[in-house]
């Protein structure tokens, strides 16, 4: 059975791949709570161009190739562009999908249920600390 799968895409000014981010991931990769299944690099130049980057291409992104332990193409071109949108000329991002093991017993029990997942998504961080800020207000108020 495959968990629930998410992606992220994560944004930099430039071209700035350091691999800072990478002990985080392997903390949840060795912890047993995600299994990494595919990870992109995107560039977009000042013209809109977009590209896309293999791990032998840059020094910065070496941290990131014992991560792709999954499926390695998994994500296509169309999709790579997809993400690009999001992209303003001159960044570059990382696209990261991975499988939640931590939530593998609660997706089996509700296909086991009978029931159907039929939406869900990634609330922003911003967003969530606005709402707890402004409930805060309204019950101190």
């Amino acid at each position: 059975m495959i968990a629930p799968v998410e992606y992220m895409i994560v944004g930099f000014d430039g071209n700035h791949f350091n691999g800072e981010i990478v002990p985080a991931i392997v903390d949840l990769a060795e912890a047993g709570l995600i299994k990494v299944l595919d990870i992109v690099f995107i560039l977009k130049d000042g013209n809109g161009d977009v590209t896309a980057i293999e791990f032998d291409d840059l020094e910065e992104l070496e941290p990131f190739q014992d991560l792709t332990g999954g499926h390695p193409g998994l994500l296509s071109e169309e999709d790579l562009f997809v993400a690009a949108e999001v992209l303003e000329p001159n960044t570059s991002a990382a696209f990261f999908v991975w499988e939640d093991l931590w939530a593998a017993n609660f997706a089996k029990a509700i296909l086991e249920s009978g029931g159907t997942m039929l939406k869900g998504e990634r609330i922003p961080h911003q967003v969530v600390v606005e709402a707890l800020e402004f409930d805060a207000q309204r019950t101190d108020g």
